[in-house]
């Protein structure tokens, strides 16, 4: 159903498809005519922020003549008229809002946050007069109740089930009355969305760590000093400046002598959203708690936790609750067990005090890493150049799925960091057009994701190829040196691609199935299957060559890369389940109007290994939760870990790069969609349920 992806686009990331049919072609709005650009991707280089709002209004009315030519059709209600008839309706629309939610998180200016503010409450109205338009929800029950006499093939039958339970659980059967609460709910959380995620955005861009003695420098490698003193310079200062964004705060943590300034640097980190300015977040989140409890209760549902849940495979927030406790109890024994390690190998080298705070793990853990396995990030940078990483990712995707990549420099970009690709199937067909933005700037959000801003689907017999686009922030090549990545970092860029062979690799008739349209914990399984790769040798000696000589990573190395693989793994298993655990706090209970402080606190007395550090929060910054999607869901980051594991386990036990195995994930799993139940599609692939066994032994849960 249409409407619910131009939504979902106003969160972390996109899945609308759009019909060139449509567009009017008489506007002077570059956004109203066809794109005549390579297959038809948004023409950035000529777009204008003044053309959103006069556009998408246009397509909305347009959205709307089509919802009324579908409500006032005589005929009697039919699969093709009714369900297909809506899931096609609204293609303009379709085409332009992802353009703009998607410049709002990777190319953002005033004019496109205001325009955003401008139009997301009039893109929630559009929603609501669907969503809740009686007369159209008529005709989608009686398609419904006849489902059983309509031979429909299994992704018809999907594609009913969830239209007809997106208007019921939208509110189609509410009164009159409910139906205007329902319309003024999700207009104000609409808007506190918004607001959450431009504060964090401020926020992190407004804060800068200026250091003008070199000793106060003491323990940063020097690719770390360089991207300080390059960042310095764009800002018109002198010396070196470190900022909130992830290659200049991780580093700085993790290498910074000056104890001092490690503090002042994670205080402002996590003090995001909580400073009783005009970017704090507490109001917001009690406000967004409140309206989705409300929002639940008015549709039947005890919590929010509880509505959400019902269409994932988790079910119910007992379940939740259940996987998360049980995955702390194997969990925190271990972090506990690598922190009294921790704090006992500090206090060998120097380190004064008792108890180790939150700005001295990194810095400790980094040191004892390289004591324990000779190993470190900077030790491994130079084998990881951004390019060669590519390259690497780009040949085990040839080697599993046939795919070949060929970058363009015709299809128009956002901002000159940014590259486009050409992505071919096996049989020289266009398979996706895909973007790689990889380096921080003013007006990106931090972190990183993938956006799918034009979904495979079938339109009037033809295959409409995906756009797909993942977003990084990575350190910017300097002068003297190119992008060099941590390891973690490869696995992140594995893991947002392996979002997109998710929207890349799908083959489904409709969008609202499409690619990573699936429930919201099986969506991590292709991401976090792919990271899988990045520790095995065979796939590592594709991509990991030093960027001066050309050396290919030694055998020395993939060892200790392998052997550390689980170093203070089990502290960040623990913190995920903090997270989890916070987010359940805040959507599985009634409102009872306690402070940040205290939710955080009573997670904080089951999960945390260091002290609570006052003056900082969690919430106020979890734009996760509050701005971009897993409200009640971030559990599935973790419940994907199960999924991924023992889907690796199939690679292992017939090969890496086994053809057959592959194409049965492809076939599976990553061509499927959502076009049938998570579990069932699973179990065609493994032939049985998944098991934990696999992710506890990977993750040194176990022996």
């Amino acid at each position: 159903m249409k409407h619910k992806t131009i939504l979902a686009s106003m969160l972390l990331s996109s899945s609308l498809a759009f019909s060139q049919t449509n567009v009017p072609i008489m506007s002077d709005n570059v956004l109203l005519q066809p794109f005549n650009t390579p297959h038809q991707t948004p023409p950035y280089d000529k777009i204008k922020v003044e053309n959103f709002v006069p556009a998408i209004k246009e397509s909305m009315a347009q959205g709307r003549k089509e919802i009324d030519q579908i409500v006032n059709n005589p005929a009697k209600p039919t699969f093709e008229n009714t369900i297909v008839a809506l899931e096609q309706a609204g293609d303009l629309l379709g085409r332009i809002s992802p353009i703009l939610f998607h410049l709002n998180s990777a190319e953002t200016t005033p004019g496109i946050q205001k325009t955003v503010k401008e139009v997301s409450p009039l893109l929630t109205e559009y929603g609501n007069d669907i969503s809740l338009n009686e007369k159209l929800f008529v005709r989608v029950k009686a398609v419904y109740d006849q489902r059983a006499k309509l031979k429909l093939d299994t992704e018809g039958q999907m594609l009913l089930e969830k239209t007809y339970k997106n208007f019921a659980r939208d509110g189609a059967n509410l009164s009159s009355a409910d139906k205007e609460k329902m319309r003024a709910m999700n207009k104000e959380l609409s808007q506190l969305s918004i607001e959450f995620s431009e504060h964090n955005l401020a926020e992190t861009n407004e804060f800068a760590l200026e250091v003008t003695d070199e000793k106060d420098l003491a323990g940063l490698p020097d690719f770390v000093k360089e991207a300080a003193k390059a960042t310095a310079k764009k800002m018109n200062k002198t010396g070196w400046v470190f900022t909130l964004q992830a290659p200049s705060y991780g580093p700085f943590l993790q290498y910074a002598d000056n104890r001092d300034l490690r503090k002042q640097l994670w205080m402002a980190f996590n003090k995001r959203g909580f400073n009783n300015d005009k970017n704090d977040n507490q109001a917001a989140i009690q406000k967004i708690v409140k309206l989705r409890y409300e929002k639940a209760k008015l549709l039947g549902y005890k919590t929010w936790a509880n509505y959400v849940l019902e269409e994932r495979m988790a079910e119910t927030p007992e379940k939740v609750l259940e996987f998360e406790n049980s995955l702390l109890g194997y969990a925190k024994p271990a972090a506990q067990r690598e922190l009294k390690e921790l704090t006992e190998y500090a206090k060998k080298n120097g380190f004064q005090g008792d108890v180790l705070q939150r700005w001295d793990s990194g810095y400790y853990s980094e040191k004892l890493k390289k004591e324990k396995y000779s190993i470190n990030d900077e030790t491994l940078k130079p084998y990881f150049k951004l390019e060669n990483v590519l390259d690497g990712l780009f040949t085990l995707t040839n080697k599993l799925y046939g795919l070949t990549f060929k970058e363009s420099k015709t299809i128009p970009v956002w901002h000159p960091d940014v590259k486009a690709y050409e992505i071919f199937d096996e049989k020289g067909a266009l398979l996706a057009v895909w973007y790689g933005d990889y380096f921080p700037r003013q007006g990106k959000r931090a972190g990183a994701w993938n956006n799918t801003t034009l979904s495979q689907h079938f339109e009037g017999g033809k295959d409409i190829r995906p756009h797909v686009v993942n977003v990084c922030n990575f350190t910017k090549p300097t002068d003297t040196q190119p992008s060099l990545l941590t390891f973690r970092e490869v696995e992140t860029l594995f893991h947002e691609f392996g979002h997109a062979l998710h929207s890349m690799l799908s083959h489904v008739k409709y969008e609202t199935v499409s690619g990573t349209s699936v429930s919201w914990d099986f969506v991590e399984l292709p991401s976090q299957f792919m990271e899988n790769f990045c520790t095995e040798p065979e796939i590592l000696k594709m991509f990991a060559k030093h960027y001066q000589t050309g050396e290919v990573i030694p055998n020395e190395l993939i060892e200790k890369i392998k052997a550390s693989s689980n170093f203070m793994l089990a502290t960040g298993l623990t913190r995920q389940v903090n997270l989890g655990l916070t987010d359940m706090a805040w959507h599985n209970a009634a409102p009872t109007g306690e402070s940040v402080v205290e939710v955080e606190k009573k997670i904080a007395e089951q999960t945390d290994l260091f002290p609570i550090v006052p003056g900082t929060a969690t919430s106020t910054a979890f734009q996760h939760i509050f701005a971009g999607g897993y409200s009640a869901g971030y559990y599935s980051y973790m419940w994907s870990s199960v999924l991924d594991a023992d889907a690796f386990e199939a690679f292992k036990e017939r090969g890496l790069l086994n053809k057959e195995v592959a194409q049965s994930f492809r076939e599976n799993i990553l061509s499927k969609g959502g076009t049938e139940k998570p579990m069932v599609l699973y179990k065609r692939f493994r032939g049985r349920e998944p098991k934990p066994d696999a992710m506890l032994k990977r993750d040194g849960l176990v022996l």
